[in-house]
């Protein structure tokens, strides 16, 4: 019992390197977009906008936000994982860190602003693989677009095409940053991550998220082992 008990600790623990790596660049990614002065995100457009009218900072915005949506997605029936809440919680963190020690400056030249916006993309990609890779729960607002489509019976791409759209409305007239990197990055995210899982060898639809509930049968089986 003691061991199997342990191996169940001992594999969580090895998922968190890659786990907390994804956190990181996905941290990284979004603050290159911000820096690059061509526009973010859809999601970031929206925490932008409510960064200018708060005393918050983007990564205390993108906790909060990421926290509602997990709420919402839990009254849609979808159980996040421990890599959801982690999720939430850490790229806000590292965004904060990272921004606070003046690592990323806006380049001067349109050039330089083109391959930082370009950079995000292509570390954004990477980011999703290595949090996704361990199966451990998507981010919280991937959560609420499969919570959707599981209620309204709609396809993925209304669905997810209709909940950035809002955010970005919303974002936009509260003077969130929305430019050409904005549609860019709305084009280029998905092939981008694509990319990063090909080369990864990581095949989604084959993917096993274990969500809280998941975590908590097992340990409790585990201990209920006579």
């Amino acid at each position: 019992m003691v061991k199997n008990d342990k191996d169940i600790w001992l594999k969580l623990l090895l998922k968190m390197p890659s786990l907390f790596l994804g956190f990181f660049l996905f941290a990284v990614a979004m603050l290159l977009a911000l820096y690059s002065k061509l526009g973010m995100s859809p999601w970031d457009v929206f925490h932008m906008g409510i960064v200018n009218h708060s005393i918050l900072s983007l990564g205390q915005t993108s906790q909060i936000v990421g926290f509602c949506v997990i709420m919402l997605s839990i009254f849609l029936e979808v159980i996040p994982g421990i890599g959801s809440i982690f999720n939430m919680i850490f790229i806000g963190i590292f965004v904060d860190i990272i921004n606070n020690i003046g690592l990323f400056k806006t380049p001067e030249s349109v050039l330089g602003k083109i391959l930082m916006l370009i950079s995000a993309i292509i570390i954004m990609g990477i980011a999703t693989y290595f949090y996704l890779r361990v199966e451990l729960g998507a981010g919280p607002r991937d959560g609420l677009m499969e919570g959707l489509v599981r209620k309204l019976n709609k396809p993925v791409w209304l669905i997810r095409g209709f909940i950035e759209i809002t955010v970005l409305i919303i974002g936009f007239f509260l003077g969130g940053p929305v430019g050409i990197g904005t549609l860019l990055l709305a084009v280029a995210i998905g092939p981008s991550v694509q990319f990063a899982f090909k080369v990864g060898k990581y095949d989604s639809k084959k993917a096993q998220h274990m969500n809280l509930v998941d975590l908590y049968k097992n340990i409790k089986g585990l201990n209920n082992i006579e």
